[in-house]
């Protein structure tokens, strides 16, 4: 089984990425995205010169982290939002959730990914889809690529950890309950400026 490690910048929040070959690579240029980079004040590192955020999708259950999950931290842009995980310790994005722990899905942020030797594209191949493409920046925008091969590999992965019942091994939500491990923070700011 392949596995890659999920560091913070800082090294004090550690996990393995488990299953390496059952993912969707993309890039996502949405708002929010970039809100969240803004969010935590690592636009620079976060965006690609569009605005966009490389993201590997995988399921929760592939992820164990094992050290340093009391740095953990997680915020919402709206009352209703995705769930978007952090490292609080160096403001490392870890990943995005959905708020409802039965559909299993994250979205891993490619700096968690970053302290391995091997390359995104050597670990998890290349992007396969780029979303949310009306709202890059620039003129020249990229090219809307890949959205229904990637939503039908993504939705697959949560299907299957649904019918199985693994969608239940999730790091970031308390076993049995459904709650976030951390009580999300809602923004009352717009970061989308």
């Amino acid at each position: 089984m392949m596995t890659h490690s999920i560091r913070c910048n800082c090294g004090k929040l550690k996990g393995t990425l488990k299953r390496t070959q059952d993912v969707n690579r993309c890039v996502c240029y949405c708002a929010d995205c970039q809100a969240f980079a803004r969010f935590l004040k690592r636009e620079d590192d976060i965006l690609d010169e569009f605005g966009g955020t490389s993201i590997i999708q995988t399921i929760p259950k592939h992820i164990d982290f094992s050290e340093g999950t009391e740095h953990l931290a997680c915020i919402r842009l709206t009352e209703n939002g995705l769930l978007r995980w952090y490292a609080a310790c160096c403001n490392t994005p870890i990943g995005n959730t959905s708020p409802n722990f039965k559909l299993s899905f994250i979205g891993l942020i490619h700096n968690c990914l970053s302290s391995d030797r091997v390359s995104l594209d050597d670990a998890f191949g290349t992007i396969r889809m780029h979303v949310s493409t009306q709202a890059a920046i620039g003129e020249h925008k990229p090219k809307s690529t890949g959205l229904l091969a990637g939503t039908l590999r993504v939705f697959g992965m949560v299907l299957r950890s649904r019918l199985n019942g693994s969608y239940k091994q999730n790091p970031f939500f308390i076993p049995g309950t459904g709650t976030p491990v951390v009580t999300p923070q809602v923004l009352n700011q717009d970061l989308k400026g």
